[in-house]
């Protein structure tokens, strides 16, 4: 832990500039959770795993930022909490402002951060960080300390950081294209779409290209900035959703100030804030999806191993069918075809 927290010392005094927690795991060959556990990004209280209670203990800290990402996307959301429920698998979170879908089977461990940024930070078994909540100026301070009084417990009862050895990734399957594209066609609902993959055995990039065009449209690398361009110039209200393997983080409503940082794309509106990595979109796509409201239409993002880096749809409630001016952003973007025309 010592030799861990003196190489980090010298990371951040050799960089000049700000290294964040996940950056520096990797440069050091560690994981963030590794890193955090060490006491290198200050001192670290692990809390108790109990993770239905711990997110159903968030709404006494009132309006908190929730932060969810993975390589290529930063999701941060402020709000309250509401509406936390937890099931078989899954944990809940249905506000207005803070919507979270929560996977605490591939959680592992979670840590209290205090200093100007106090934080509860949660890790799966590999030690990526699976979801961050942080306090602010409007955050309950004594609601903030309750929780971290109740779920506490001594670093010697904490499991250790140690990475496990990820799965590994399986090599694309034969699929029979026509059996795929009936199924597509007969969704009834969005939520239906991952299992319908599951039972093809097939991943969203393989499906994407066999489903036909109509249904799966190869656009440019930089659709997802696009649309949000659109969106914001049209105000087109959205939903757009970030995650990992153990978490999605959903914001619904406009888009406003969006700015262009050195290579990353940015959405920094008051509160609601997205950072997106456009060198690491691979490949961009338009997809239909048949529901019983009528068709829903995203674009989708996906990195160089075809993992979903953020969806854009717009913004609906079940019952309702697709705002007719999201479906004129989502067709206004370039396809891949013709970016090439423009380029040639």
């Amino acid at each position: 832990m010592t030799a861990l927290v003196e190489r980090h010392a010298e990371l951040l005094r050799s960089a000049g500039t700000m290294v964040r927690a996940r950056d520096a795991a990797e440069r050091l060959g560690t994981t963030e959770a590794a890193l955090v556990a060490s006491g290198a990004t200050g001192p670290a209280t692990p809390l108790r795993p109990d993770w239905a209670a711990l997110i159903g203990a968030m709404p006494r800290a009132g309006r908190v930022m929730a932060l969810t990402r993975n390589d290529h996307a930063v999701h941060e959301r402020h709000g309250r909490f509401e509406d936390v429920s937890a099931g078989p698998g899954h944990i809940l979170v249905l506000g207005p402002d803070i919507d979270l879908r929560l996977f605490p089977g591939r959680w592992a461990h979670a840590y209290a951060l205090g200093g100007e940024r106090p934080s509860i930070q949660v890790f799966d078994a590999d030690g990526v960080a699976a979801h961050k909540v942080f306090a602010t100026d409007a955050t309950d301070r004594d609601g903030w300390a309750g929780i971290l009084r109740d779920f506490a417990i001594d670093a010697a009862a904490a499991p250790p950081a140690a990475p496990v050895a990820p799965s590994p990734v399986a090599a694309p399957g034969v699929v029979d294209a026509a059996a795929l594209r009936s199924d597509w066609l007969g969704l009834r609902d969005t939520h239906d779409f991952f299992p319908m993959l599951r039972r093809h055995g097939t991943s969203r990039r393989q499906a994407f290209g066999l489903a036909g065009e109509d249904l799966a449209l190869r656009l440019s690398a930089d659709a997802g900035a696009q649309a949000l361009r659109l969106a914001a110039a049209g105000a087109v209200p959205v939903m757009v959703f970030v995650g990992n393997r153990a978490a999605i983080q959903i914001h619904t409503g406009p888009v406003s100030r969006l700015v262009d940082v050195r290579g990353w794309f940015n959405v920094l509106d008051p509160d609601f804030n997205l950072h997106l990595r456009e060198a690491g979109v691979a490949e961009a796509w338009r997809v239909v999806k048949p529901t019983e409201d009528g068709a829903v239409t995203s674009v989708e993002l996906l990195d160089a191993a075809g993992e979903v880096i953020a969806l854009l749809f717009g913004a609906r409630k079940p019952g309702q069918p697709e705002r007719d001016e999201w479906r004129e952003v989502a067709a206004s973007v370039e396809t891949r075809h013709a970016l090439a025309e423009h380029a040639a």
